[in-house]
């Protein structure tokens, strides 16, 4: 049961889902940073997402085997405490931990009922119109959006996270920023006021994987987690605007291309041009490998509860991706692995040039593509 004498976070992502998170909720803090870029004062009449921190009764509730308790409404689990509530399209999720991988596939199922899907993906907006970069983690998004944007015009929409709706419309996600020991040369101005030191770039991989790995056990505490956060050698955490003092933002735009970049082992980029099919493919499978795995241990659990079938929300965000890269050119950019971040990233921005003067724009504001690629594959054909 939720207080009534509680107070809240209230937030709007685009108009397509909204959530409250109540501001004793340990996990507060951490969610209102994150999704910053939607918090609102107005008064929201219905939420689809509500989060506190008190669990609620559950009667007769199954087992699932010792890591569930669950019953047609309600799931619990047992390893980390969280709690899921269903009730006809709104959620609720109650525990003391960080809350944030608890939410996102939630999240992403309910935008899928508005047409709308997230995507692990750098964004711009180039003259009025969206370009979308869904990418592995490490293959040089972050330092990729610095350098287009030194260019009066483009406008910054994201760099890990966006959303886009079946109606061929690219909405911005401006969270904050991870800025590492290697993207000094980028943001120079970054580390100079910086607050804490960071490791050399040589070990920035291996602890990289080191903070993965304890990941699920500093979550449990959030204070402490908010603290590693801050401290941490790995990564300084900055919002976009201390990034990029100086950039246009943009909330959304049509979506004009999407350019997979992937980092692979050769010893030249090569720019491809792929199917509608492969696209929306990589598209689930990059965001569903990039979000942690606590994250896909809940959708786990939400299928194996019946609280959320698994096969209906992959129907549904396949179905709202077919439709928005519906007539959009969909490539796929391959760098080398031994290119070092700063080289990769002047590769994919050279690269992207091409693409963008490819481009023909028409007053429909739909896009087509015409441009010489290298390496040309087949429109359904899956590069090797």
């Amino acid at each position: 049961m939720v207080r009534n004498d509680e107070s809240w976070i209230e937030f709007d992502i685009h108009g397509l889902v909204t959530m409250r998170v109540a501001e004793s909720a340990p996990t507060a803090p951490l969610l209102r940073d994150l999704f910053a870029p939607f918090v609102t004062d107005r008064r929201i009449p219905r939420h689809d997402v509500t989060i506190t921190a008190e669990l609620r009764p559950m009667h007769k509730a199954s087992f699932g085997e010792t890591e569930y308790l669950y019953t047609e409404r309600e799931l619990l689990i047992n390893e980390t405490g969280v709690q899921v509530v269903r009730q006809g399209d709104e959620f609720e999720i109650h525990g003391t931990r960080e809350l944030l991988v608890s939410l996102l596939p939630i999240l992403d199922y309910l935008l899928t009922l508005r047409g709308a899907a997230m995507v692990h993906s750098a964004t711009v907006e180039y003259r009025g119109f969206g370009i979308c970069m869904p990418a592995w983690g490490g293959t040089g998004k972050t330092s990729t959006i610095a350098k287009l944007l030194r260019r009066d015009e483009v406008a910054f929409m994201g760099d890990d996270w966006a959303f886009v709706t079946q109606y061929r419309r690219l909405l911005s996600y401006a969270k904050p920023l991870f800025i590492k020991p290697h993207h000094r040369p980028i943001y120079p101005h970054l580390f100079a006021n910086r607050h804490k030191p960071l490791v050399p770039v040589r070990l920035s991989r291996p602890l990289g994987r080191l903070t993965t790995v304890v990941h699920p056990v500093v979550t449990r505490y959030p204070r402490f987690a908010r603290a590693t956060r801050r401290f941490s050698p790995e990564h300084m955490m900055v919002t976009p605007k201390a990034a990029f003092p100086h950039a246009r933002f943009s909330d959304g735009a049509p979506l004009a291309t999407v350019v997979f970049v992937e980092r692979f082992d050769g010893e030249k980029p090569i720019l491809r041009e792929v199917g509608r099919n492969w696209m929306v493919s990589r598209l689930i499978g990059n965001f569903n490998a990039e979000v942690s795995a606590p994250s896909r241990d809940v959708m786990t659990a939400l299928g194996a509860s019946g609280l959320l079938p698994i096969e209906e929300f992959f129907a549904r965000k396949t179905a709202v991706l077919h439709d928005a890269i519906d007539g959009v050119p969909t490539l796929l950019l391959r760098v080398p692995q031994a290119y070092p971040p700063d080289l990769a990233s002047d590769v994919i921005v050279e690269h992207l040039d091409r693409v963008v003067d490819g481009l023909r724009f028409d007053k429909a504001r739909e896009s087509s593509f015409d441009g010489a690629l290298v390496d040309f594959a087949s429109p359904e054909a899956v590069p090797a």
